[in-house]
């Protein structure tokens, strides 16, 4: 028995923020639409926990390259004074 869980493709790390978000959200609407195995439940629980975790690299790395931006622009800024 093959579900559509299995037929994910790629890892976690080879996904973008975009497609990461876009299958979380249908991992999501899959589960509160019921109707699915506990199995498949389950399988589509972890490849949610997954996703959350490739997007939550994403924004921690976007807010870490916007606080160096910002600091580098401060330290320009205090060297122009």
């Amino acid at each position: 028995m093959t579900s559509e869980v299995d037929e994910t493709p790629g890892t976690g790390e080879a996904l973008g923020y975009e497609q990461a978000r876009d299958e979380l959200i249908e991992v999501v609407r899959r589960l509160e639409a019921g109707g699915t195995t506990l199995e498949e439940s389950l399988a589509l629980w972890e490849r949610g926990e997954e996703l959350a975790k490739v997007c939550r690299q994403w924004l921690e790395g976007a807010r870490a390259r916007l606080d160096a931006a910002l600091a580098e622009e401060t330290a320009e800024d205090e060297d122009a004074e």
